[in-house]
């Protein structure tokens, strides 16, 4: 939680900025508060955002509500100018007090799920994005601000799909389904890959060893909770199933590698 202070107000979010306060009146969405001291302050609460955008935004919020006085002004700047998509914010909270005369500024931001690869065709052109837990598809940038704050450790697995698929929003499906997965599963996704015929084929990396598993292209959810159980069973015996085919969801055929 960070608290910004004025008349001059210093604000220290990755950038620092001075705003000066002209008025005495404060206009929320409710309607005029009554007369009150210059001295505001201001609360930011970047949760899990990455700072330097979060922050940005948060100075742009601080500036508008100097210039407007009002929340439901604020709010309706940031759906306008598209604030949100912007600078990486899911959801946000603002709220003003006019008694403790403090401003709250609460962002929220998602959590990254995969690096996407997206392909046509012809599978020579593609781009890259970052697949969040709410379906969306990032810049691969937010990956790197998330890094470089420390508040996104280890590797992220790789998604590989074609452009027909995405357009057909099959990724809000995926989504649903490696959210949630159990995290000691999910520590080993290393790539997945859905191909024209939009069968399904996930790679694990267990203890160093890839693990190549066949879902087809239908009832995935059903499978991925046998293939739980097949993995965490598996490991108990010590054993690293080189090839599990799922493709049939009323049968296993399961291929061994040697010992741990």
């Amino acid at each position: 939680m960070t608290t910004f202070k004025s008349k001059k107000l210093f604000i220290t979010i990755g950038i620092v900025a001075v705003v000066f306060l002209s008025s005495r009146y404060v206009t929320s969405s409710y309607g005029p508060t009554e007369q009150y001291s210059t001295e505001l302050s201001y609360r930011s609460d970047l949760g899990s955002c990455p700072t330097r955008p979060a922050g940005t935004m948060a100075l742009q919020v601080v500036k508008a509500f100097e210039e407007t006085q009002s929340l439901r002004s604020v709010k309706l700047k940031i759906l306008e100018d598209k604030w949100k998509d912007k600078y990486f914010v899911h959801d946000y909270k603002i709220s003003f007090d006019p008694y403790s005369k403090i401003l709250n500024l609460e962002f929220d931001c998602p959590e990254p799920l995969m690096k996407v690869q997206i392909y046509k065709k012809n599978k020579i052109e593609s781009y890259e994005a970052i697949l969040v837990d709410n379906g969306q598809l990032l810049d691969p940038t937010y990956e790197a601000l998330l890094r470089a704050d420390k508040k996104l450790e280890g590797d992220l697995p790789y998604l590989s799909l074609p452009v027909e698929e995405m357009e057909d929003g099959v990724q809000l499906e995926l989504t649903k389904i490696f959210k949630d997965f159990r995290p000691n599963l999910k520590q080993k996704l290393s790539e997945v890959i859905l191909n024209d015929n939009k069968e399904l084929t996930i790679i694990l990396s267990i203890n160093g060893y890839p693990s190549s598993v066949f879902l087809g292209p239908d009832e995935w959810e059903e499978k991925l909770v046998k293939l739980d159980k097949i993995v965490n069973y598996m490991e108990l015996k010590e054993k690293i199933p080189a090839i599990i085919n799922l493709t049939n969801g009323k049968k296993v055929v399961v291929k061994f590698k040697d010992k741990f």
